[in-house]
């Protein structure tokens, strides 16, 4: 308690400031959360949840050090969501089962693109996976969770401090040097990679993250069902996160 006051006192943040960085970011948690919770099994419970995701804005005010320059704002965001996997794991919603699913399905869609020189089908994937469309389809259903959450999990600085993909779609700030032109290297590898995106699937990202729209809303723009449209950003995140990760090295 001594050592949280001291450091408080550093940093020049008094208790009420703290409360008051608390209290005026409350509207930023129940956004985070309720982005997420449509994606989500339905054994998990929103209220917690969200208690996970406050205990993550607390913890945020109290590590807070401006003199970082970074922005409360996005250094609250990262604590947030890594609360919000957190308590996510503790369901196993981020089980071994569909993480190895993932990656079977991330690495078929990157060697396919490498042999075609192009983005590959949802029927090419299919096939090479010895699968019907129907059950692709089914497997994107079943690790669209996973695609959803792990846009928050795709990017570290040089310290090891997350900067992840939704920073850049959702364009949030940061004063931080290093940060900004990490920002802008993968602001521009984002650019080229979505791009190259299928015309539906490049709407609905944009639709999705840029214009904050909901899968029914970005269902009704396009004439599909809320289900097609999880399945065509699943799709996306895997390209993406290929293409990003190919970047990186």
């Amino acid at each position: 308690m001594c050592a949280l006051k001291a450091k408080r006192q550093f940093i020049g943040e008094s208790p009420a400031d703290r409360d008051e960085l608390i209290i005026e970011h409350l509207p930023l948690v129940k956004y985070l959360v309720g982005r997420i919770v449509p994606q989500l099994p339905a054994h998990v419970d929103s209220q917690d949840l969200m208690s996970a995701a406050i205990i993550g804005l607390i913890n945020a005010a109290d590590r807070y050090d401006p003199e970082r320059g970074v922005l409360f704002k996005t250094f609250a965001e990262q604590h947030v969501r890594g609360t919000i996997l957190d308590e996510l794991r503790s369901y196993d919603v981020l089980s071994r089962s569909m993480r190895d699913k993932y990656k079977r399905l991330e690495r078929e869609v990157v060697s396919l693109e490498h042999r075609l020189g192009r983005n590959p089908t949802g029927e090419e994937v299919a096939s090479a996976l010895n699968m019907e469309l129907d059950e692709y389809y089914a497997l994107l259903d079943d690790v669209h969770v996973f695609t959803f959450i792990s846009i928050d999990d795709s990017w570290e600085d040089d310290e090891g401090s997350p900067f992840c993909l939704a920073d850049v779609l959702c364009e949030s700030e940061s004063r931080n040097p290093q940060q900004q032109f990490m920002k802008k290297q993968l602001v521009e590898a984002l650019g080229q990679a979505i791009d190259t995106l299928p015309d539906k699937e490049r709407l609905a990202v944009t639709l999705y993250y840029s214009e904050d729209l909901n899968l029914k809303e970005i269902g009704e723009a396009l004439g599909l069902t809320e289900s097609r449209i999880s399945q065509l950003l699943s799709q996306a995140m895997v390209r993406l996160r290929g293409k990003l990760k190919l970047h990186k090295t």
